[in-house]
């Protein structure tokens, strides 16, 4: 500690970063983190200081995301402290009686053996924080799927929840989610009001290290079997075909990816009647390295689904299941007559899905009136699918902002109204197939998508099949989605700003090349002008940029930067009516809209922009 006091000996005399290394060693309790930082400061290495402790990492509506090491802009055992002890304080204001009932705490197998980080770690400091409060916790003993955490919390009426994981980010990533007592992910203002408590609760509480004090609690809950066995009854209510699952002829192939999810999807088949999955043995138990993949995302498909090809080549498998390592997302593949796998797309099984789960609902449903109580949501860069669906069927259909923060909030107040939220998706592989979880979960999207493929093969169809008479039924939706990485905050801005001004002062585009535009919605200004005062229904946010474009031939175009990484992202889709059945020649004109949406919106040569790597 010495070392940071000497007037800025380790950082070239910069009075803050000194305050702030100083005051990191007098609380950090961590051998490793904290040596680290004196070892840095001893070295005079100024950038990686800079790098550790230049910025607190920001906590927002996903709560937080970060590598794991020392400092301030990191996950680590101190970090872990303060922003707990924050969301406490907020969490006492907001419920009288939080020490009455308590929150859930969960966490996926991440670990980060030089800084001595893990998501297990992290969980038993954040219950010490809340149990040396007087707060009861209900702390999960060992890993659990993302959504036990929401799946929790509305079960056993907590305040809150908290789910330690990274989900599909690189291994030496961690992240704090935190569910509010209405089983979703927080949304503004809570966002806000718990980094501003972080801030007021930096310095550790007196027992904030000691996490032994746990163990004998009164306040210490262990939920782990009671929770898996509620799940699982709940989840049955979700099974229409037990018989052809008991007989099913189909065999799956299940990967976790390293992560949690073989230990739920087996007892979620169980609970099915199937037999149990085939899980491929290198990627079943979860391993921190994550060592068979380059990117633990099964979003990035062919990649990650190697060693389960190969498995489901030899034992004959016709399908696969995937999940992300904490088991809120879900990919699935198919295997072709061509002897091709098709992967399907986030929004392809999202039109599956939803069709799936509506027939099956309307079979028990007869009467026509419960049709104007039902709902299916999407995000706004999702396919519009299932508003086709809706339209000819005659439920309802909702689109939110992009993220399930915003489904599940818009779920919760539907279900609160009375009415029956049947399914919701995003394309980035997030389901919501089951209302008792309000937020995407791969657990019951494997064993549904399951039962689906197993009743379509009674009739002899495959899902590639049932997908293709979909979009004949309802319209071909073709879709594409891309994104160009752009590092400067600055050029980004400007490239929006010219779209607001394309031809003089505050005039959008009418046209992209020779496609011709109907609408404008620019949900960072809040305009829409297909509403009858020009402003948006949806909310807005100046802090991130949004435009959608429709186009006269059908297409809807959306660009927006991603709230996580360097990009700038674009999400087309050409919605055709019934009886257009050429999907080659649709594919065809997506594809010209796309490079004419590159070639005059983006820019890439004037912007500098760097084409997403193929």
């Amino acid at each position: 500690m010495a070392a940071a006091a000497q007037g800025g000996c380790g950082s070239g005399g910069d009075t803050r970063l000194d305050q702030e290394t100083a005051r990191w060693l007098q609380w950090d309790k961590n051998p490793l983190t904290s040596e680290f930082v004196k070892q840095l400061i001893a070295e005079g290495n100024t950038a990686e200081l800079q790098r550790c402790f230049g910025a607190r990492m920001e906590f927002g509506t996903a709560g937080l995301r970060a590598a794991m090491g020392a400092g301030v802009a990191r996950m680590n055992d101190l970090t872990i402290i303060q922003t707990t002890q924050g969301f406490c304080r907020y969490l006492e204001k907001q419920f009288s009686d939080l020490k009455q009932r308590g929150v859930v705490i969960s966490f996926d197998a991440r670990a980060h053996p030089a800084s001595g980080g893990s998501s297990r770690r992290f969980a038993r400091l954040a219950a010490t924080t809340f149990i040396t409060q007087g707060v009861p916790v209900y702390l999960f003993s060992d890993i659990t799927p993302t959504p036990f955490v929401p799946y929790t919390v509305l079960r056993l009426k907590l305040c809150a929840g908290l789910m330690i994981t990274a989900s599909h980010n690189p291994k030496q990533d961690n992240g704090y989610k935190v569910y509010w007592d209405n089983g979703a992910q927080i949304i503004s203002p809570h966002d806000k009001g718990i980094s501003h408590a972080i801030e007021e609760n930096l310095e550790p509480w007196p027992q904030a290290w000691e996490d032994s004090v746990i163990d004998g609690s009164p306040l210490l809950h262990d939920p782990s079997a009671s929770i898996q066995k509620d799940y699982c009854e709940d989840l049955n209510k979700f099974c229409f075909h037990r018989s052809v699952n008991r007989e099913t002829k189909l065999k799956f192939v299940h990967t976790s990816v390293h992560g949690v999810g073989h230990r739920f999807v087996q007892s979620a088949f169980r609970a099915f009647d199937f037999a149990a999955p085939e899980a491929v043995p290198e990627q079943k138990d979860p391993d921190p390295e994550f060592p068979t993949v380059k990117y633990p995302n099964p979003e990035e498909g062919e990649g990650v689904l190697t060693l389960s090809f190969a498995l489901a080549d030899k034992i004959k498998a016709k399908v696969i299941l995937a999940n992300d390592p904490d088991a809120d997302r879900l990919a699935v593949a198919e295997k072709q007559d061509s002897g091709e796998w098709r992967v399907f797309s986030g929004n392809e099984l999202g039109a599956l899905l939803g069709w799936w789960l509506f027939t099956s609902w309307k079979e028990k449903n007869q009467d026509p009136s419960a049709l104007k109580d039902t709902y299916m949501l999407s995000s706004t860069v999702s396919s519009k699918i299932l508003r086709a669906i809706a339209l000819k069927e005659g439920f309802h259909f909702e689109e939110t902002l992009t993220g399930f923060k915003w489904m599940g909030n818009r779920a919760k107040q539907l279900i609160d109204q009375g009415k029956n939220v049947l399914f919701a998706f995003e394309e980035a592989i997030g389901y919501m197939c089951c209302p008792f979880v309000l937020d995407k979960d791969g657990v019951s999207a494997a064993v549904i998508t399951a039962e689906l493929a197993s009743f379509l093969a009674t009739k002899n169809l495959s899902l590639s099949q049932q997908l293709k008479a979909i979009y004949v039924e309802y319209g071909y939706h073709i879709t594409k989605a891309s994104y160009f990485i752009c590092h400067d905050p600055n050029t980004i801005k400007k490239l929006f700003e010219n779209l607001r001004n394309y031809d003089g002062k505050n005039n959008y585009p009418k046209t992209c090349g020779k496609f011709e535009i109907s609408g404008i919605r620019d949900l960072t200004t809040g305009y829409d002008d297909s509403q009858p005062d020009n402003k948006a229904v949806l909310p807005t946010s100046k802090s991130s940029q949004m435009i959608t474009f429709t186009f006269v031939n059908g297409c809807v175009a959306t660009m927006r930067t991603s709230g996580t990484e360097p990009k700038i992202k674009y999400y087309t889709e050409l919605c055709a009516p019934p009886g257009n059945s050429d999907p080659e020649q649709l594919k065809k004109e997506l594809n010209e809209l796309v490079a004419a949406l590159e070639e005059y919106f983006f820019q890439p040569q004037k912007y500098n922009l760097q084409a997403k790597a193929e």
